[in-house]
């Protein structure tokens, strides 16, 4: 069964006191590029997470985010008491110094927008929390998981059709072979007759070398080839893993049966029938950059 590299999973936790929003996006890639977007509390799971997707999405451009809606934040800002306390001494100090009287209120407003009166203190990582978010995330990931599966359904369905509508044309050309050859034959009979009556030209050679002409625009190994890659095709496809690569691979040998035919077709019947197998096997391309 073939599996889209297409996908979008989420998750959303109520937790105690926020809301945790899980998003997984991904789309085609050569290989697997993963990008986070996570709060500063969480950074330290960063690989734990790029783990955990690397085991189930093998390949892809994977963007995972995490959004927290709390009553808090992961940092909390408090007041450095020695630091406002020694400011205050100072200034107090300098105030009688100087004859000044003072009110407090104001003064301790002052102080507290002088460097280092006030100290910020980050949360540390609750791991129950986090064991809840995880838990979170893989639902998440099992959802992108199924979402590619039903886009490797459809992606399958389409690129099936397409295999057999180049099976059907293969099968139209058999019933212009004959005509074809005939009028090889001909022309060939025609353009050369003068020649070969006029110039002294051993018959039997040259009627040997006719034959070979003909064989090598025979084009019944490439007919046979092409049935075969296009089962070949199917088979891989219902292997059991989507192998999008060895998929693409086996195309591309299609392509060039495809093209063999075209070059030694010399009919135009058959050449219309190329133009349509090339036709359906580009769409099965463009289809498999999609496929894991």
């Amino acid at each position: 069964m073939l599996i889209s590299m297409t996908g979008f999973g989420k998750a959303i936790l109520e937790l105690e006191n926020k809301k945790v929003s899980i998003e997984i996006k991904s789309l085609n890639s050569k290989q697997l590029d993963i990008n986070t977007r996570i709060p500063n509390l969480y950074k330290e799971k960063d690989l734990v997470i790029r783990n955990e997707i690397k085991n189930k999405l093998e390949r892809g451009k994977v963007e995972l985010s995490i959004f927290i809606e709390s009553v808090g934040t992961d940092k909390e800002t408090k007041i450095n008491k020695p630091i406002v306390e020694a400011y205050y001494k100072q200034l107090n100090e300098l105030a009688q110094d100087l004859g000044i009287a003072i009110d407090k209120e104001p003064i301790l407003q002052t102080i507290v927008k002088l460097p280092d009166a006030l100290k910020v203190e980050y949360q540390e990582l609750d791991e129950e929390e986090w064991n809840l978010i995880f838990e979170g995330f893989k639902t998440a990931l099992a959802g992108i998981m199924d979402f590619r599966n039903q886009e490797g359904n459809a992606l399958q369905e389409d690129i099936f059709a397409r295999i057999a509508n180049i099976e059907n044309l293969l099968a139209q050309v058999p019933q212009y072979e004959n005509d074809r050859i005939e009028t090889v034959r001909t022309r060939i009979n025609d353009n050369l007759k003068d020649f070969v009556e006029k110039q002294n030209v051993d018959k039997n050679r040259f009627e040997q070398e006719i034959i070979y002409y003909l064989e090598k625009l025979d084009i019944t190994e490439e007919k046979v080839r092409l049935a075969n890659h296009c089962k070949y095709f199917i088979e891989t496809s219902n292997a059991g893993n989507s192998e999008g690569k060895k998929l693409g691979f086996i195309a591309q040998e299609i392509g060039r049966e495809i093209n063999t035919l075209g070059s030694k077709a010399n009919d135009s019947n058959i050449q219309k029938i190329v133009i349509d197998m090339k036709d359906e096997l580009e769409k099965i391309k463009e289809q498999l950059l999609n496929v894991l």
